[in-house]
């Protein structure tokens, strides 16, 4: 029989654990929270200091029941929950709540699931972190707070079972203002000429590209069609004549392992994975693969952390890899040292392999081919995070023709450095067209040339080109922004999207996040009267104050009380100026020729009789497009699933076409 009971979350890493420690050791889960704030009550005693009231989660009694059998008998109990404020939090009210004070439980924590890891952390349990668990409560706290008195907000002005949430709110009011900008943006038309040239009575191709910077010695911005072409017939019998070749060795150097926010940007950038996908698969990764023989293996450190940190025998572990599998050149003499963050949790580790010795190769067919891809990216840029620079040779020619001075640049690689194992792309969505033109430069190959040379023209390329608005948010780019302005935290990213895109604030079209007429409304309401509560700032020192709990250096009580002042003041003022807002149509109820109103609800918008409840006749808005299925006469009908929005034919149920894309609109509605 087991003299110990260890308790974890999931049962997959209850598994994995379990065949580390071996018989002694009972190893089960929670299945997450147990203990939390009621669901229909505040559960703050806002006059008692916010004091919070925790009661035992419904559908968790009978699993409490459980874990009180469990730990009969045992001689110690371990809390092993995930190393983070909220496993810290998780933990504690399990040891609260259901055991007896006098039971001896002991927390333990560990960022990799391996028998090392595991092992050292066994032999330094410690008791729990109350300064965690205190900027954990807080955080909840604040949250339960913002929805619990919002949310009717939005009830009494937009529609009964909304719902708004403190960061979400300003994660939405970023994509809500970043839609906006786009809609206010005017494209301007400007044009590029390009000179394609060569070196007369040079060997091999010597064709390069060089485009048009200046004219006069002043920027050149060419605004028509006409102008350029203008441009295009003078320079026809121009000297194109080098005026100055510069050289120089330029480095590029490794990137830092991965932390969650760098990590979910680039799955999205090389493997179109949104952030709530590439948390699930690291939760995978991280958790345990069965790798033959019942025997559940660890593969990747804990991935919820913002500190680029590594523990020193891993980088020893990876130095000793570098040097064997690429050779010593790629090994720079010293390890390369991340700075992190002001706010980083430096206790904390990067996302790395817990076995460098497990390439992605060998562990390819105990993985689904998303964690053999993800698993892949964690591996190798950690391999690369401890390689030497790449170095370029970087090579710009001004090329004068009369009064207009082109340029052509070019690089040419020296040295392939960390590129060996980790080729970083840079292609967040507003920098796009930036990319290409780099990857335009790494084509040009410049020949050699020296000031005063003559050379050939082949042609004069004028092209149109038209200014463009800013991107919308990917959940790449929104998780950049959320982390540069401080809001949120590694455990937080991928919530706040997937609840946006739940509530239908937003929805993801071909990667990108748009708001919906619902999500402008919203935020729009939000901003009109809580203008300090979902400001950036003010949300990013909210963020920062809990860390000050963690850290000791300050009392939760005063965090809620600096939040809570003009929250309050806000609340009651909209409290009492809040109205309904009617959005009426020109159509007609046909049970009792009342007006039609637009109300949304939890399948979306939809039209209603204005006399409800007296009257309680609805139905949905049509798309105004027609059934494709020949002689059906219905019109398609926007519907939501548990798999998001579709269309389908308002003849349902005897007509059962649907469609993720209406016939004239081919962006896919995810």
């Amino acid at each position: 029989m087991s003299k110990n009971l260890v308790i974890v979350e999931s049962p997959t890493k209850a598994k994995t654990i379990s065949k580390i420690l071996g018989e002694d050791y009972l190893v089960v889960s929670s299945m997450g929270h147990i203990i939390d704030l009621p669901q229909k009550e505040l559960g703050v005693d806002i006059d008692n200091k916010f004091k919070p009231e925790y009661v035992v989660i419904p559908s968790r009694k009978k699993l409490m029941t459980q874990l009180k059998k469990d730990a009969k008998d045992k001689e110690k109990i371990y809390v092993a929950t995930d190393p983070d404020r909220e496993g810290e939090a998780i933990g504690w009210q399990i040891k609260e709540r259901i055991f007896k004070k006098g039971k001896n439980v002991l927390r333990v924590s560990f960022h990799e699931i391996t028998p090392h890891a595991v092992g050292e952390a066994f032999k330094s349990a410690r008791e729990f972190d109350t300064n965690m668990i205190e900027a954990q409560v807080g955080r909840r706290v604040l949250d339960r707070i913002v929805g619990y008195f919002l949310s009717p907000l939005l009830w009494k002005k937009l529609a009964r079972g909304l719902s708004a949430g403190r960061v979400q709110s300003v994660a939405l009011r970023l994509i809500v203002e970043r839609e906006r900008q786009i809609q206010a943006f005017t494209a301007s038309e400007y044009w590029e000429i390009a000179a394609e040239l060569f070196k007369p009575k040079i060997s091999g191709e010597s064709n390069f590209c060089a485009k048009l910077e200046k004219i006069e010695n002043k920027k050149a911005e060419i605004k028509t069609q006409e102008s350029a072409q203008n441009i295009v017939d003078e320079l026809k019998d121009k000297e194109f004549k080098v005026v100055e070749v510069k050289q120089t060795e330029k480095k590029r150097y490794a990137p830092a392992p991965f932390i969650t926010s760098t990590m979910q940007q680039e799955a999205f950038n090389k493997l179109r994975f949104n952030a709530s996908k590439t948390m699930m698969v690291a939760q995978q990764l991280y958790e345990g693969i069965d790798i033959g023989g019942d025997n559940p293996l660890g593969l990747i450190t804990y991935m919820r952390t913002d500190s680029p940190n590594t523990a020193p025998e891993a980088i020893t572990e990876v130095r000793e890899h570098i040097g064997r599998i690429f050779g010593k050149d790629f090994l720079p003499e010293n390890q390369n040292v991340f700075k992190a963050k002001k706010s980083a949790q430096q206790a904390h580790e990067a996302i790395r392999p817990s076995y460098i010795s497990r390439s992605p190769e060998s562990m390819k067919d105990f993985l689904t081919p998303e964690q053999f891809r993800l698993y892949e990216l964690i591996y190798n840029r950690f391999l690369a995070s401890q390689m030497k620079p790449a170095e370029f040779l970087a090579t710009s020619v001004d090329i004068a023709a009369g009064k207009y001075l082109f340029v052509a640049n070019g690089s040419h690689l020296l040295f392939e450095g960390f590129l060996a194992a980790y080729n970083k792309t840079e292609e967040e969505e507003e920098g796009k067209e930036g990319e290409e033109d780099e990857k335009d430069k790494n084509k040009n190959v410049i020949p050699p040339l020296a000031q005063g040379d003559v050379l050939a023209l082949n042609k004069l390329t004028p092209s149109q080109h038209f200014t463009k608005p800013p991107a919308r948010f990917s959940d790449s780019s929104l998780v950049k922004a959320l982390e540069e302005e401080g809001i949120g935290r590694p455990s937080t990213y991928a919530p706040i999207i997937y609840t946006l895109i739940l509530r239908d604030y937003v929805r993801r079209i071909k990667g990108y996040l748009n708001p919906t007429e619902l999500g402008f409304k919203v935020s729009d309401m939000l901003v009109e009267y809580f203008p300090k509560i979902i400001d950036v700032k003010f949300t990013a020192l909210m963020e920062e104050k809990l860390d000050e709990v963690e850290e000791g250096r300050l009392k939760r009580i005063e965090v809620l009380q600096e939040f809570y002042a003009p929250f309050k003041e806000s609340l009651d003022f909209a409290q009492a100026n809040i109205k309904k807002e009617v959005i009426t149509t020109d159509q007609i109820c046909d049970k009792c020729g009342k007006p039609l109103i637009v109300k949304w609800g939890r399948r979306g918008k939809f039209l209603s009789c204005s006399d409800f409840p007296a009257c309680k006749n609805s139905k949905s808005i049509t798309s105004g497009v027609k059934c494709p299925i020949e002689n059906c006469g219905g019109e398609l009908i926007e519907r939501r699933s548990k798999r998001g929005f579709f269309f389908g034919c308002s003849n349902f149920p005897k007509c059962t076409f649907t469609s993720r894309t209406l016939p004239q609109d081919k962006e896919e509605v995810k």
